[in-house]
């Protein structure tokens, strides 16, 4: 679950946990009316703990490149990521000869 996303629950469910008592001070409820806040009251309460107890989604896939070949005329031994685009980490080990132009042994970044 995204930052925003955990914040944008906590508040409505924070919102809801403290409107409940507003229902009770306005007027003299009524069985249904406090049966509806005791409802509305548990919702905002597990919103709540659900919403705190989420962990933070992952950054991205790992991408690993290990024992690779040769790269000649303008090849890539290893990972590409134009212009540092892609999310997660990135590792490259004994990543293989890169000859020629514009070759690259191990992670590209360029565009």
């Amino acid at each position: 679950m995204s930052q925003s996303w955990k914040i944008t629950v906590i508040v409505l469910a924070a919102a809801g946990v403290l409107s409940t008592p507003l229902i009770w001070l306005l007027d003299s409820p009524g069985a249904g009316q406090l049966a509806g806040a005791t409802v509305q009251a548990a919702a905002g309460i597990a919103a709540l703990v659900w919403a705190l107890f989420q962990h933070r989604s992952p950054a991205g896939p790992a991408d690993r490149a290990s024992r690779t070949g040769k790269a000649t005329g303008g090849g890539v031994t290893g990972i590409r990521r134009p212009g540092g685009r892609g999310r997660g980490s990135a590792g490259a080990e004994r990543t293989g000869e890169a000859d020629g132009q514009n070759s690259v042994s191990g992670i590209d970044y360029s565009n």
